[in-house]
């Protein structure tokens, strides 16, 4: 699958785990239409792709980190008590999303002009909707 349509088809499934109501949500905080919101996901879900892409292209570190990644996020989920924490609070995958948030959120808001911090604050609002969506795929695959 080439790189563009393995995008789209993240953009849409982040799209469809938000659903209607959130995506109406989401285009209340940015201050635009669902339309609006969705070109926001379908920016946000290609610079977030191309972001990990460039880390792990930084070098044997930034490789590392994006295969640590991506391989905890793909890990069985853990049961009781050890679930505390998980992805709420963070993980490698999360805290890679979140260092990227912020030149995204510039990077979007430029590409569709709304105001930057209601594109950063929708982005906080994608990242969780995000790493479902890769969790889902890793169990898929498993």
């Amino acid at each position: 699958m080439s790189e563009q349509s393995s995008e789209n088809s993240l953009e849409k499934d982040v799209i469809d785990e938000l659903g209607d109501d959130r995506l109406h949500e989401l285009a209340g905080l940015l201050g635009t239409d669902p339309s609006g919101a969705q070109d926001v996901v379908g920016s946000t879900v290609s610079a977030l792709s191309g972001g990990l892409r460039e880390r792990a292209d930084e070098g044997p570190e930034g490789a590392q980190e994006v295969r640590d990644a991506i391989a905890e996020a793909e890990a069985p989920p853990l049961q009781g008590v050890a679930t505390l924490g998980g992805l709420a609070s963070g993980g490698l995958l999360a805290g890679l999303l979140a260092k990227m948030s912020r030149p995204v959120a510039n990077a979007v808001a430029k590409k569709t002009g709304l105001p930057a911090a209601n594109v950063a604050r929708g982005i906080e609002m994608l990242i969780p909707v995000v790493l479902a969506v890769m969790s889902k795929r890793a169990a898929r695959k498993r």
